[in-house]
């Protein structure tokens, strides 16, 4: 599932080459998780402004309202200056007089959203319970996350997996972000120490920033619009390596189950 970094890294991958681009058609395929919410050809015309992220949506800022897109589970965005015929899970295109933008998505969980912006009673709805941004030293504030530590009974790795309180550390960066600050994936958060939580905050901030630089995490399929795929993975600490050693120990690294989500952990290094 495309997370934070790898949300990034699709942005900054075409952000500036379809600046200033006109929409000139879209071409839909079979529905999305969520509906574009216009006629596509009420976008035709409008104008590409710039590219924008919020937690893991891309937002299209137009000249006449803003897109927003949301690679769900499988998807990913491709821009070219031409692109092969569209595929059986290619379900958006917008061709522009600077290249071709499209989604293909094969489990059609991911979503492309037309509204009139920010504003937008639907841009309100999915936007305004999305918590810090980790990679913006001005909106990450370490006050602000140590009191949504403190203020919370839950364990500290659904607690990340929420985005309530900061976004974007998605269960690989969870797994390694908890391993780097040697805070147990099952510790209730308002039971961390103020030190531990330093090193938490730190790590969230470094490690994000790490997979960015590294053009994402590809497990299965991810690539950015440039069809360059990550290599984070062979950054991970803990992440699928359950049996194999610690990094630091040299004990096995374990796997335990989350809220139906899988947890890499080093039960030495990291106790509650």
């Amino acid at each position: 599932m495309p997370e934070l970094p790898e949300v990034e890294v699709t942005r900054r991958s075409f952000a500036v080459q379809i600046e200033g681009a006109k929409v000139l058609s879209i071409t839909m395929g079979k529905p999305l998780r969520w509906p574009l919410g216009c006629e596509p050809a009420k976008l035709v015309g409008a104008q590409v402004q710039q590219v924008r992220r919020r937690g893991k949506y891309l937002l299209i800022d137009l000249d006449q309202g803003m897109l927003m897109v949301h690679l769900g589970m499988s998807g990913s965005l491709r821009f070219a200056h031409t692109l092969p015929a569209l595929g059986v899970h290619d379900h958006f295109d917008m061709r522009t007089d600077k290249g071709v933008l499209r989604l293909n998505d094969p489990r059609r969980f991911g979503a492309v959203i037309a509204t009139d912006g920010e504003s937008d009673p639907v841009a309100r709805k999915l936007l305004q319970g999305l918590g810090m941004e980790p990679l913006d030293d001005a909106h990450f504030q370490w006050e602000v996350f140590l009191a949504g530590l403190q203020a919370s009974r839950s364990p500290i790795k659904p607690l990340l997996l929420s985005g309530k309180l900061v976004v974007g550390v998605g269960n690989i960066y969870a797994s390694e972000v908890l391993f780097a600050s040697r805070i147990a994936p099952t510790a209730a958060a308002n039971s961390i120490s103020t030190v531990k939580a330093k090193r938490l905050y730190q790590a969230i901030r470094d490690i994000l920033a790490l997979a960015v630089e590294r053009g994402g995490t590809t497990l299965r399929d991810f690539s950015n619009a440039d069809g360059m795929p990550g290599h984070f993975q062979l950054q991970a600490k803990v992440y699928g390596r359950n049996g194999l050693p610690c990094v630091h120990c040299g004990k096995a690294i374990a796997l335990l189950r989350q809220g139906q989500r899988s947890t890499f952990y080093c039960p030495h290094c990291q106790k509650a």
